[in-house]
């Protein structure tokens, strides 16, 4: 299996941050939050922000329209 680190300082890969933002994650903060990459170094939040800006997001069509992406969250609520 080849993997493609893109967080060398916690070892976060490529596929991983793509699972992060099909779960949801739609910013490299809110990556951050799931799997630490990014808070160290800061040398692969450019990385993380074009593979988001690639539609990794599934939700970020809401997003560029106005609408909420918690839908779900705040239908719970």
């Amino acid at each position: 299996m080849n993997r493609v680190y893109v967080c060398s300082c916690f070892g976060v890969t490529e596929q991983q941050v793509k699972k992060h933002a099909a779960d949801g994650a739609c910013t490299p903060r809110q990556i951050a939050s799931a799997c630490k990459a990014g808070t160290d170094c800061g040398s692969c939040v450019r990385r993380i922000q074009a593979i988001l800006g690639r539609g990794a997001c599934p939700r970020r069509d809401l997003a560029d329209q106005g609408e909420s992406v918690f839908t779900e969250l705040e239908e719970a609520a």
